[in-house]
């Protein structure tokens, strides 16, 4: 069964079509990066999939079940097994990183604070940012603030991760970190990841399969192995992107 299904899916912004005809799948476990030049829809597509925005029409699965057509309960049962870093890493500035992490376990589970600690202490350590509870974002860097949102992402254990540009402001060695931790987790824990990106170091370091995204044709003009498309596309405009100098 696939992680994720997405059937005709088309999505609107104000009125205008950014998205249409949007049909993939991603297997359970797969690194899967959605890539394109700016303006072709990635954050819109990524939205209308983390729930935030609602599609003008199509059908999303997530593990078989139409995320859509479920009432607003099972929506939420399927929320809690998602998990989403974005580009900003999105921590509250005036809590530590601990009362992050702490936030979804609050929301979305009965365990009292002995066991949330608990808990706080294994992620941040699944993410190299063991003991760092106590400081707060202004005290970390960058690359630890995306590593403190990763732990944050990771609170419940979700099945999906979805990252809005995870190397996004980050020097290239950092980058490099914070893609190895990508995978690491996903081969620890099994994770499907579903990443937007323009950072071709990264799509080439790590994706299993990329969606090349098109701003003109407002739709999926490539699906496959970043290797593979970037030799092979019958597409110029896929082998432009992955093979810029």
């Amino acid at each position: 069964m696939s992680a994720i299904r997405l059937e005709n899916i088309r999505c609107l912004y104000e009125e205008t079509i950014v998205l249409e005809n949007i049909s993939f799948a991603v297997d359970e476990g797969e690194l899967f990066f959605i890539i394109g030049g700016s303006g072709c829809g990635k954050t819109t597509l990524l939205r209308c999939m983390i729930g935030l925005l609602k599609p003008d029409q199509g059908d999303m699965f997530y593990f078989g079940k139409n995320f859509l057509s479920e009432d607003v309960e099972e929506q939420r049962m399927l929320l809690k097994k998602f998990g989403v870093l974005y580009q900003s890493s999105a921590l509250w500035s005036s809590m530590t990183i601990g009362e992050n992490i702490s936030l979804p376990l609050e929301e979305y589970t009965t365990l009292n604070k002995k066991d949330r600690r608990e808990v706080i202490a294994l992620k941040l350590a699944q993410v190299g940012l063991a003991g760092a509870e106590e400081l707060y974002p202004s005290e970390l860097s960058g690359g630890m603030r995306k590593r403190a949102g990763l732990a944050r992402a990771l609170a419940l254990d979700p099945k999906i991760v979805f990252f809005d540009e995870p190397s996004g402001g980050l020097d290239p060695v950092t980058s490099k970190e914070i893609d190895k931790l990508i995978v690491e987790v996903r081969d620890t824990l099994g994770t499907t990841m579903v990443i937007v990106s323009h950072q071709l170091s990264s799509i080439l370091r790590i994706a299993d399969r990329v969606l090349v995204l098109d701003h003109e044709t407002r739709g999926i003009i490539a699906d496959g192995t970043p290797y593979e498309l970037a030799s092979n596309s019958s597409d110029q405009r896929v082998r432009n992107f992955l093979n810029q100098s």
